[in-house]
């Protein structure tokens, strides 16, 4: 019975209707799955753990960020104490000025233009209320006198002469305007003695005519070191209504003032990053207010490094914090690599080579979970792919041969064929030709022949003289014609005999030497030193080259470069002819050989030429082959054999 026990158990595991086989599968997997989540999960449980502590450690951080606010109110706060002062010190001038305008006998020596009298009236007046700077001026705008304290010379000196007529400051008084406090005006104006604030009023004489006006100032340089020194500034800075620098207590930067000012003149108050003397600085800027009015721009700058301080502080504690975290993370990922990462970054590694096509790979892993079985899968399939790849590489070397001989076969097939249409072509027209050249060439001599005789006849006027001349050099022009399509025809047989190959191109180049002086072509000539002895007919290999020369010289109306080139290779000689003309349009290139077609202007040419060199060469066994470029030039090669059948060397 014991016996027996294990083999029913056995089978019953393998039976699906079995509840307790089920379970223990149910068991086994869900050990499998939790040792899995197990080496997944843990890791990136601490590490959302430390995550957390890194979080709660950045919220804390943020009360950090009350020192910003503490700053931006001090720098705000010293902006509005300098503002403050500012109007404080335009209504102590605006005081002065109530006393210099009601002041007995200012208006009379106003009205009189009498700047001696001004002056002796206004002085101890300036002096005893501290006043920097006072001007007169008469209702004409000009000024009759100021008075103005130098600090280099500790006292006051005076000048006259300057034109204010287009100072709104004045302008505004003299015609007695009044903004929305009063008949007083205030504003920045730089003089010849400096940058001043100034405070206008008009001064009126018994009858209430306006005789002219007073303007009392505070020189800018004086006025920003009060308030730099009210506000605990580090700089105060003053711009005009276009943003220009006006005064500051700062020292020129290295970049020069012009990164105080503002390029878009007045704007609402705001702050702004700068970097001075090679330290970190905050300004804010605050428009400058008086009567109501925006005259300019109140810049107050203070130091920041102690945030700059805070801040890297801050920054190295998160870098130490970060540091511990990436040895944890690093830690903790050499752990994971170990148990899981490492076996699926191997099978990753095998996959890519096995997609870049290294078949040969195999997992060399042996492990019990799933990533054992997807190692025993990849083997399997590795396996596979090395089988089917082999077999598809054998079939594709059969086919890639296979096609290489098509392709050789087609290429010579197409070459035959060509050179078979174009025999055909020439056989075809030599028959035509040799038909009608004898019948045409009697007539045009016995028409040459009567014209000539009725030339030599007295009695013509000038007008049949100049007919018959024309008709002898068209007779003459056309018997030419024909005798070439005779030569054409008749295609003789070449003389061969065994000679020198460069001696013969050396004298074609001789017989076209003038025509391409004539044509400004210069002519380069790559011939080898040694000769070149080849079997062929000289006189019909120097009409052949004669020809392709004059075509290449045609073909540079402008000059150019002809180059010759002549190559011996084995059983073979290459001659090449290239020139820098126009060219040959691509759909012209097929029929270049064709008889009577030419791309001259008409008159110029028979259209043989090509057809005739054509036969010669093929004659010898040999082929003309053509490239060219629209614009750059075109190339024609000779080919010939150096041994020609039948012939003894």
């Amino acid at each position: 019975m014991g016996v027996e026990t294990g083999p029913v158990l056995t089978a019953d595991e393998t039976n699906d209707a079995s509840p307790q086989p089920r379970a223990r599968r149910s068991a086994r997997g869900l050990r499998n799955l939790a040792s899995l989540q197990t080496e997944l999960i843990v890791p990136y449980i601490i590490l959302t753990i430390l995550i957390a502590m890194v979080g709660t450690y950045v919220i804390t951080r943020l009360v950090t960020s009350s020192i910003r606010e503490r700053f931006d109110n001090q720098i705000f706060g010293a902006s509005g104490v300098a503002a403050d002062s500012v109007v404080r010190q335009e209504q102590k001038n605006l005081a002065a000025l109530r006393l210099l305008v009601f002041t007995d006998g200012i208006a009379q020596a106003l009205a009189q233009r009498n700047a001696t009298d001004l002056q002796n009236r206004l002085l101890p007046l300036v002096l005893n209320s501290h006043i920097e700077a006072v001007t007169a001026v008469d209702a004409g705008g000009q000024e009759l006198l100021t008075l103005a304290y130098d600090p280099a010379i500790k006292q006051y000196v005076s000048s006259s002469g300057t034109d204010f007529s287009k100072v709104e400051l004045v302008t505004n008084a003299l015609r007695g305007q009044a903004d929305a406090v009063g008949d007083k005006f205030a504003g920045l104006l730089t003089t010849a003695q400096g940058s001043y604030l100034f405070t206008s009023a008009p001064v009126r004489d018994a009858n209430e005519q306006i005789v002219g006006a007073l303007l009392i100032g505070t020189r800018l340089s004086t006025l920003v070191s009060d308030l730099q020194t009210q506000s605990f500034a580090q700089g105060i800075v003053v711009l005009d209504r276009q943003g220009k620098l006006s005064a500051t207590t700062l020292a020129e930067p290295e970049a020069g003032y012009a990164v105080l000012e503002l390029t878009n003149g007045i704007v609402p108050t705001t702050t702004q990053d700068l970097q001075l003397y090679g330290r970190s600085y905050q300004i804010a800027y605050t428009p400058l207010i008086i009567r109501q009015q925006t005259i300019g721009t109140l810049g107050v700058v203070l130091a920041s490094n102690f945030l700059v301080n805070t801040e890297a502080t801050s920054r190295d504690t998160f870098s130490l914090i970060f540091a511990v975290v990436t040895v944890a993370v690093v830690v903790l990922g050499y752990i994971l690599s170990r148990s899981i990462a490492r076996p699926i970054l191997r099978l990753r590694a095998l996959s890519q080579a096995v997609a870049a096509g290294d078949l040969n790979q195999e997992t060399r892993l042996s492990r019990s979970d799933e990533i054992g079985e997807l190692a025993v899968a990849f083997d399997a399939m590795t396996q596979h792919l090395r089988e089917r790849t082999a077999e598809a590489a054998r079939l594709y070397a059969e086919t890639v041969q296979r096609n290489k001989e098509l392709a050789d076969i087609n290429v010579r097939l197409q070459s035959a064929q060509q050179q078979l249409i174009q025999s055909e072509k020439l056989a075809a027209v030599g028959q035509l030709t040799a038909g009608i050249v004898h019948d045409v060439k009697n007539p045009l001599t016995v028409i040459k022949g009567l014209a000539e005789s009725l030339q030599e006849e007295t009695g013509f006027d000038a007008g049949t003289q100049k007919d018959l001349s024309l008709i002898c050099e068209s007779a003459t022009k056309a018997n030419q014609i024909v005798g070439d399509l005779l030569k054409f025809s008749r295609q003789s047989t070449p003389e061969m005999q065994y000679q020198d190959f460069k001696a013969t191109v050396e004298a074609s180049l001789r017989i076209t030497g003038y025509l391409a002086r004539k044509a400004n072509v210069q002519v380069i000539t790559d011939l080898p030193q040694q000769s070149v002895p080849a079997t062929y007919d000289a006189q019909q290999i120097e009409q052949v080259l004669i020809n392709l020369i004059q075509n290449a010289i045609q073909a540079m109306p402008q000059g150019g470069t002809l180059r010759v080139s002549l190559s011996q290779a084995g059983e073979a000689i290459a001659l090449a002819i290239q020139d820098t003309g126009i060219g040959i349009p691509p759909e012209n290139l097929h029929r270049i050989f064709d008889p009577f077609f030419t791309t001259k202007p008409e008159g110029e040419g028979t259209g043989l030429g090509l057809s005739v060199s054509y036969g010669i060469i093929t004659h010898h066994r040999g082929r003309i082959d053509v490239e060219s470029v629209v614009g750059q030039g075109t190339t024609f090669t000779i080919l010939l054999p150096t041994h020609q059948p039948g012939v003894t060397v």
